[in-house]
């Protein structure tokens, strides 16, 4: 029942009149609020927004009945008070939480980033709720620890709306042990940041299935030091696509760009870039994600208090072309 409400909203979302849809608009304001992630909460019908620590709390969030329309409330307390027993106490680092509902289990699955407590790299780890704004639980080990290529970040979940499997998709952090330059990786050689796809059991949301896939890597000469913030989506004609960031976030070259394929598992054809400091006006826009099925994806951009959240429209073409709308 509360997996049909949820397919009837975001459909009722995508195919929403141009006419009535709000223009591009900083929805919380000049509030920092950066790697934002969207889900629909399909009890209230909901929409909510997770960001990188910032404001004081580790996992930030914020709901908007429409996230076009607004308008959008920032939620006062930290989602996520305790990280896992794995992240630093004394500096947690939670960065890009990701939120998806399980209805199996009725509960809320967290995705987010934290700074090991041995060693200067980030690990993913899981967290779970009974509601969307937590508190979360956090599991005691990681989720996905690559530590010898410079751990992992910016994990991100995907539901197959065809076969209801699940899967999650992350950046190995390999531009943490780089050799300098911008990110700590411009300088060649460099090391590889790849794209993991990890299946993870669709009941729980917790459990890997299998061995991960890598599905893409930086490109030096188009990406600089890295690729991060992937996020995936299924199209109305079945066509994957791979949204993601290339370049350093600091930098007035970090982007939106995509790729697509005919598999989830890939190849991968990079499409180039969908969103850079030319577009709207925007300084430095990254790590965007999309609803389900897509149509619209938040993102941040550079602005007075550090990174802001924005929303924009898209559409994406039968050939797998997308493109945004003002």
């Amino acid at each position: 029942m509360q997996l049909a409400s949820l397919f009837s909203a975001i459909v009722a979302l995508t195919m929403a009149p141009l006419a009535t849809l709000a223009s591009l608009a900083e929805t919380l304001g000049n509030r920092d609020f950066p790697d934002p992630a969207i889900t629909l909460d399909p009890r209230t019908h909901e929409w909510y927004a997770f960001a990188t620590n910032s404001n004081g709390k580790n996992v930030q969030a914020a709901y908007s009945p429409h996230p076009l329309n607004g308008p959008w409330t920032y939620v006062e307390h930290d989602l996520l008070p305790t990280p896992g027993k794995w992240v630093n106490p004394d500096q947690h680092d939670i960065w890009a939480p990701d939120v998806h509902y399980f209805e199996a289990t009725d509960s809320f699955v967290m995705y987010y980033s934290g700074l090991l407590a041995d060693s200067p790299f980030h690990c993913v780890g899981i967290a779970t709720a009974e509601n969307v704004t937590g508190p979360y639980e956090a599991l005691d080990e990681p989720f996905a620890c690559p530590d010898s290529e410079g751990g992992a970040i910016d994990a991100s979940g995907y539901l197959d709306p065809i076969d209801g499997s699940f899967f999650v998709v992350y950046k190995v952090d390999g531009s943490s042990k780089g050799p300098g330059g911008p990110c700590g990786n411009g300088d060649p050689p460099g090391e590889p940041t790849p794209f993991r796809l990890q299946r993870v059991n669709e009941s729980d949301g917790i459990t890997p299935i299998g061995h991960y896939t890598e599905i893409l890597d930086r490109d030096p000469e188009l990406d600089g030091p890295l690729i991060e913030a992937p996020n995936l989506i299924r199209t109305w004609n079945g066509t994957f696509v791979l949204f993601y960031s290339s370049h350093c976030y600091n930098t007035p070259e970090y982007d939106v760009k995509y790729a697509t394929a005919d598999q989830i598992e890939g190849p991968y054809h990079r499409r180039g870039e969908l969103m850079n400091t030319t577009s709207f006006g925007f300084d430095g826009p990254g790590g965007a994600s999309s609803v389900r099925g897509g149509g619209t994806m938040v993102f941040h951009a550079n602005c007075d208090a550090g990174r802001c959240m924005y929303v924009i429209e898209f559409v994406v073409e039968e050939d797998g072309i997308v493109t945004l709308l003002d």
